[in-house]
């Protein structure tokens, strides 16, 4: 294991590198990038980015908004959220498994006296309420595991920044996004500030996989290439927004796994468009799926005769083909 030196503040670049480590770096190493973003909303890949902003309070706030390469919700950081990038290689079996990857996490985070716990699908708690939210992708036996860990955040500007769907703050039994949420700082044996905190995160990190710390220092030729996806993905309009097409059927629904919604756009009875949003995580590009529907008959026989042989769980989870049809009609 190895790791990635970062002090960019900046989120565009931030998740360039990460990207470009996750996908074109030896890999017979496995890779550790702890980083801290100035005032922005991360969005899941799967989401639909106007929906889950507040957009007059994020343009007030000058406060950034970028699309990840990983299922999930968005979340917000800013100087006092730290994130860590863990990358390693699968082994042989490609799938989701949050706790796996994010025990040194919180065997780290013990040794700094803090009791936590994974709870739920993707998140770690203190006292029951929420430090962080995890997400992953899976790319050629490649796992990218990350997640935002709140150390001293403004609590206030995340919950104003963000629009979290109601039935998502129901479904966790609390009346607010603010009050789920807390920053480790408080809970720290002996006050230390967010960089003193990284450093020792990374000491522990390190000492719980039994190694020792050693630096993986990016070529100029690699720094090359993380500028031009940030320049030709993670900085453009395309990637972080999305063009949003009128649609003219659309459905949501919350399952165990995470939520769903979909909008079609059916012209004389074919699906024209299809888009499929959420914070599911899957380890199929749900892009492929949307494009199974295009030119289909919107009737149940002839959707359900494009996916036949899609298997429909790893887009989204543990869900059946006849459910995921039941509600494409509903």
């Amino acid at each position: 294991m190895k790791y990635i030196v970062n002090n960019s503040n900046n989120p565009r670049y931030n998740l360039a590198l990460e990207e470009y480590a996750f996908k074109h770096l030896n890999r017979d190493n496995d890779y550790v990038i702890l980083w801290i973003n100035e005032p922005s909303i991360i969005i899941g890949k799967n989401q639909n980015t106007v929906e889950e902003v507040n957009s007059a309070f994020v343009k007030e706030n000058n406060i950034n908004v970028v699309r990840r390469i990983t299922g999930g919700g968005a979340v917000y950081h800013d100087l006092g959220n730290l994130n860590f990038s863990i990358i390693t290689s699968t082994n042989g079996v490609e799938k989701i498994d949050f706790k796996k990857y994010n025990i040194p996490i919180i065997k780290s985070l013990e040794k700094l006296g803090i009791q936590c716990e994974l709870s739920g699908r993707n998140d770690m708690t203190i006292d029951g309420k929420k430090f962080s939210g995890i997400a992953q992708s899976i790319w050629k036996k490649r796992v990218l595991n990350h997640g935002t860990l709140l150390f001293d955040s403004k609590l206030d500007v995340l919950s104003n920044a963000l629009n979290v769907k109601q039935d998502k703050i129901e479904s966790k039994g609390v009346k607010s996004v603010k009050s789920r949420v807390t920053n480790i700082r408080p809970y720290l044996t002996e006050d230390v500030d967010i960089l003193t905190f990284k450093e020792l995160l990374l000491k522990y990190i390190f000492e719980m996989e039994g190694q020792p710390l050693e630096e993986y220092k990016l070529k100029n030729e690699e720094l090359r290439d993380i500028q031009k996806l940030v320049d030709e993905k993670y900085g453009t309009w395309e990637w972080n927004y999305g063009e949003s097409p009128k649609f003219n059927y659309k459905n949501y629904k919350r399952f165990p796994f995470g939520a769903i919604e979909v909008r079609l756009q059916v012209v004389n009875g074919l699906i024209e468009d299809c888009k499929i949003y959420g914070d599911f995580f899957g380890t199929e590009d749900v892009e492929k799926l949307e494009n199974k529907f295009k030119g289909v008959k919107y009737e149940i026989d002839e959707v359900k005769k494009s996916i036949e042989d899609e298997p429909i769980e790893k887009y989204f989870g543990n869900i059946s083909k006849e459910e995921f049809l039941s509600f494409l009609f509903e």
